[in-house]
């Protein structure tokens, strides 16, 4: 806009709420991805290896969030496994994964989706990286997981997670 007298111009640029430069857009970049714990146990060998029968897969996981400063979330996927067979346990992984997320703008609402979600979504391929090598490492075949489809296993909770705070205290 100008006017007649006034040799000041305004430019509008779509959705630009910047000011002197200022980034005020939400922004989300993953900083670091590491292996905070791992454990793997092979407690029957060398007998598990002769063992006839193939050993029974139980697959827990559980996902953390914590803010370790300003603008740093730490998101840790924590991926339990153990293959038990009649004979005995062959073998038990304990991995604890974990990435750092620089956040910056985010609306408040929207760090709990992502951080529990979108991030676990992210860095599973390389925890599952890590379980396989390390299961291959101790003498078994790597199990590769499936895929997990952590928005829906969120919007699953997050539902379950309304429908109890209405029930008065005791009632589940």
């Amino acid at each position: 806009m100008a006017d007649e007298g006034d040799n000041s111009y305004t430019i509008n640029t779509p959705g630009n709420g910047q000011l002197n430069g200022a980034d005020t857009g939400p922004q989300i970049a993953l900083i670091s991805q590491y292996v905070k714990d791992l454990s793997f146990e092979n407690p029957n060998a060398p007998a598990c290896y002769q063992w006839p029968d193939q050993p029974q897969i139980d697959v827990q996981f559980n996902i953390g969030a914590d803010r370790v400063g300003e603008e740093v979330l730490e998101v840790t996927l924590k991926i339990d496994v153990k293959a038990i067979a009649p004979e005995g346990t062959a073998f038990a992984v304990d991995l604890l994964y974990a990435a750092l997320f620089g956040m910056r703008n985010v609306p408040e609402d929207q760090v709990q989706p992502f951080m529990l979600a979108e991030a676990p979504r992210l860095i599973f391929p390389f925890a599952r990286r890590v379980l396989a090598d390390a299961i291959r490492d101790g003498g078994f075949p790597p199990l590769l997981l499936d895929p997990i489809d952590f928005g829906a296993l969120y919007l699953q909770q997050a539902q379950a997670m309304e429908q109890t705070a209405g029930e008065p205290a005791g009632h589940a």
